[in-house]
């Protein structure tokens, strides 16, 4: 992509109504526009990395052996009558009626939902486990929308729903879910701590949140400094294994992690060494939750079991903030100049910078890098425009491309070109083609 063909409307100056870095700099970038009070716009950058961030979660659900459906964004509020959510959700819910006088919502979850297509299509034991899951816009109308797209009021989220037979079968679940979550953060450069958290709204004791810590995060959170020294890593897992699994949400919660909501002061202090006590402050980006037949007995959400008699079905709900996670991402990886993508979710994979548009060489040298890293199934990015070079670097640097190749005639006259890491600041010096192999040998992992 040649970025004068390109739509990129960065902002010279930061609007005085963000607060935080996240907010800051996708304004500054380009990447959205507030339409009304956490309400946004997604311009092309910030639209592409959601993309690239959705692509990721699909891959991790589709691993994990779940099943993508799509919901529609209104719901009928008597499906939340039934369940006897509709008048206990509180004034976040936006409510309407169509012109027939319906009562209808705009989706916050859709556990009911959910139940309710379960319940029409599935009656026996033979037809579970079940996972189904869809990433959908969701809207809360939330008293004070804040930083951006981290505390909007219209949110894009990936919400799963498991119908098992058995509490034991739907703790598996569970335990599935957390470690498809785990593969999936530190796909895109996260560390996100699973935490004993709060059931709230959604219901359910037996529930974890997913942070990210950060400076700005909305959670006081208290843990073991232990945990942030695992990782999941390039590990394999059966997922259909429950042994496994649970080694692993074992391994991942077994050191104190908590949120402000769930915090025991006395238990932290019996179970975790002064010198690793740790109280900062975290981004949620997911939560899953396991609440047995809180909606499938209310709602007649039943199948055959063994012995022929009806039995409700145990489920568990299991979210991830899909649009919230580009704000966390930026949080946990910027710095005085702006954004620095992880590979895996950089909007365009390299940058290219022309020194000097408008010199014949310069602009032919540009073209054929342009080229020959599109060929290799890459997005670059290449800033024609006929702007100093200093404006093209400040450019490169706001929106955080990892890699950069500067190509200027002095360079091309020694025969070489500069790569230049986002994340580092270091820079080589090398022939254009192998500049090129570079790049996809960086990239043959992501």
């Amino acid at each position: 992509m040649r970025l004068t063909r390109y739509f990129l409307p960065v902002l010279k100056e930061t609007p005085s109504e963000a607060q935080i870095v996240s907010h800051r700099l996708m304004l500054r970038a380009g990447m959205i526009r507030q339409q009304a009070a956490g309400i946004y716009s997604w311009l092309p950058l910030g639209f592409k990395v959601l993309r690239k961030i959705e692509d990721i979660v699909h891959e991790e659900q589709a691993r994990a052996g779940h099943i993508p459906i799509q919901m529609p964004i209104l719901q009928p509020a008597d499906l939340w009558r039934e369940s006897g959510r509709y008048d206990d959700y509180g004034r976040e819910m936006l409510r309407m009626q169509d012109r027939h006088e319906r009562d209808l919502l705009y989706t916050p979850t859709a556990e009911e939902m959910v139940t309710d297509i379960f319940r029409a299509h599935v009656s026996s034991y033979k037809d579970l486990p079940l996972t189904l899951y869809q990433i959908q816009w969701k809207f809360r109308d939330e008293v004070r929308p804040r930083f951006g797209v981290m505390r909007g009021r219209e949110f894009y989220m990936k919400d799963g729903y498991t119908f098992d037979l058995t509490e034991a079968d739907a703790k598996h679940a569970y335990n599935r879910h957390l470690v498809s979550y785990l593969r999936t953060y530190e796909r895109m450069g996260l560390q996100a701590i699973p935490m004993k958290a709060e059931g709230g709204p959604i219901g359910g004791d037996y529930t974890h949140e997913f942070l990210v810590l950060a400076e700005t995060g909305e959670s006081e959170v208290f843990y073991d400094a232990e945990i942030t020294d695992l990782r999941f890593g390039n590990r394999e897992i059966d997922y259909d294994d429950a042994g496994a699994c649970q080694a692993v949400l074992d391994e991942f919660t077994a050191r104190y992690a908590r949120t402000d909501d769930t915090h025991d002061e006395v238990l932290f202090h019996e179970r975790v060494p002064e010198d690793r006590r740790r109280v900062a402050r975290g981004i949620e980006v997911g939560q899953i939750f396991y609440f047995g037949t809180k909606y499938s007995e209310p709602m007649g959400a039943t199948v055959q079991g063994h012995d022929g008699k009806p039995v409700p079905v145990h489920m568990g709900s299991h979210g991830i903030g899909v649009s919230r996670l580009l704000g966390a991402i930026i949080e946990a990886s910027h710095d005085d100049n702006g954004i620095i993508w992880p590979e895996a979710v950089t909007p365009f994979h390299v940058g290219i910078v022309n020194l000097k548009q408008g010199d014949a060489e310069a602009d032919a040298a540009c073209t054929a890098l342009h080229d020959q890293i599109a060929a290799l199934g890459l997005e670059p990015l290449y800033d024609d425009r006929d702007e100093r070079a200093g404006g093209k670097f400040a450019t490169m640097d706001l929106i955080g491309l990892p890699w950069r190749i500067t190509v200027g005639p002095r360079g091309l006259k020694n025969g070489v070109v500069e790569l230049t890491s986002r994340r580092t600041g270091e820079s080589e010096e090398l022939p254009p083609e192998q500049a090129v192999d570079r790049i996809a040998q960086i990239y043959a992992g992501h």
